[in-house]
């Protein structure tokens, strides 16, 4: 900008919607699903996915070594979350030029291409049913080459959980397991039994059942992989001890995938720090101010700086201060109201104390459009509040109590 031209102000309303609307979240992810699914039109695609019931749908990546459970807790999530099961296995049922490409090198043991294999992925993600409710991918990638060819891609996961256990445990489980052939759930013999005694019946032992060595070998490869898979995820990932009973994994999950991730969106703290006499709030707000960087803002040292400046609201607020009368809310807001729309408020934040003091002070700040977006109240008994008060005494230099 200029620096002859007017320095730029962002009204406050402007903040406060942005941040009650989530504005920085959603255009954030406008233009990560026009990345990742490139339509043809992209503003019809727009216009879709605005009217859609639920713009966040679960995009869930569920990682763990062999027999640590995450088919069993893969089909829980889905059950609560409504999102899509997706292994890989799945992903060759479709019927494609694509997938018939990469079954062509599973039949002759080898590795599919990365090409090959990231296009297949992207094709499945694609479905109507994903885009709309979401995925979890179970143990999907395997190794870091695949997890960051997802991430060019733009196939960016919000929750990765990773569940782990000691290999002893996974051997055990291992041995264990069963299967239900009509709705490919899995059981254990020790661990996880089935209620049913209908299911119990028609368990059977997986074909693929893997002997000790094997099962050790599997489990070395893994481990080989999976530091650089939690470098790989770190700022979205959760480990999970699965050596427990299923029913805590899964809660524990849940919980997980339950809490929002802190958001990158810019954030402004506007915080109002309440409380009687003595209750600390001009230390309490010196001590945030100085941490986080924003504007320490006491309404009395203000008013006062105002009326010492001469100005048409000094000569307004200066009879108050000298009969030690309470200066009317309209003048104060109007002081307040100029201070907080300075550039260092808006762009920085601000903590305000001594000021609403009552409720329809309250309401008029709130209409004045700066709206605190964090309130605390400072809570003392009234004997150490008048000890407080009693032992206090001021620094004729600085002014400080």
């Amino acid at each position: 900008m200029d620096s002859a031209e007017r320095p730029l102000r962002i009204p406050p309303e402007m903040v406060i919607y942005a941040e009650k609307h989530d504005i920085f979240h959603l255009i954030q992810t406008l233009v990560r699903n026009l990345m990742v699914d490139k339509p043809d039109d992209p503003i019809q695609y727009l216009i879709n996915f605005l009217e859609r019931d639920n713009v966040d749908v679960p995009r869930i990546i569920l990682l763990g070594p062999p027999a640590s459970g995450k088919r069993t807790v893969a089909k829980k999530l889905c059950e609560h979350t409504q999102a899509i099961h997706i292994t890989f296995s799945d992903i060759l049922k479709d019927d494609s030029d694509l997938t018939r490409a990469a079954q062509s090198y599973y039949d002759k043991k080898q590795n599919v291409p990365k090409d090959l294999w990231i296009q297949l992925i992207q094709q499945h993600l694609s479905k109507p049913d994903c885009v709309q409710r979401g995925w979890v991918l179970e143990a999907i990638p395997k190794t870091q080459d695949e997890a960051l060819c997802l991430q060019e891609a733009g196939i960016t996961p919000d929750h990765v959980v990773m569940l782990e256990a000691p290999d002893v445990v996974l051997i055990e489980r291992s041995s264990g397991k069963r299967i239900d052939p009509v709705t490919g759930d899995v059981y254990h013999v020790t661990f996880m039994w089935p209620e049913s005694e209908e299911v119990a019946r028609r368990l059977e032992t997986p074909r693929t059942l893997m002997p000790v060595q094997v099962m050790s070998q599997k489990l070395q490869k893994y481990h080989t992989e999976a530091h650089a898979l939690k470098r790989t995820y770190h700022n979205c990932l959760k480990i999970i001890n699965a050596d427990q009973p299923h029913v805590d994994v899964f809660s524990q999950v849940l919980n997980f995938i339950c809490t929002p991730r802190h958001s990158p969106s810019p954030y402004t703290p506007r915080i109002l720090l309440f409380g009687p006499p003595g209750a600390g709030k001009s230390l309490q707000a010196k001590l945030i101010a100085q941490k986080y960087g924003i504007i320490n803002i006491c309404c009395g040292e203000l008013l006062k700086a105002v009326s010492a400046d001469e100005s048409h609201m000094g000569e307004l607020i200066k009879p108050y201060l000298e009969s030690e009368q309470q200066v009317p809310s309209s003048i104060v807001l109007r002081v307040l109201t100029e201070r907080l729309s300075r550039m260092d408020c808006t762009a920085r934040g601000w903590v305000l104390h001594g000021f609403p003091r009552d409720v329809e002070e309250a309401e008029l700040l709130h209409k004045s459009n700066f709206t605190p977006n964090r309130v605390f109240f400072l809570e003392i008994t009234d004997d150490i509040a008048i000890e407080r008060l009693a032992l206090r005494a001021v620094d004729p230099v600085t002014g400080e109590w």
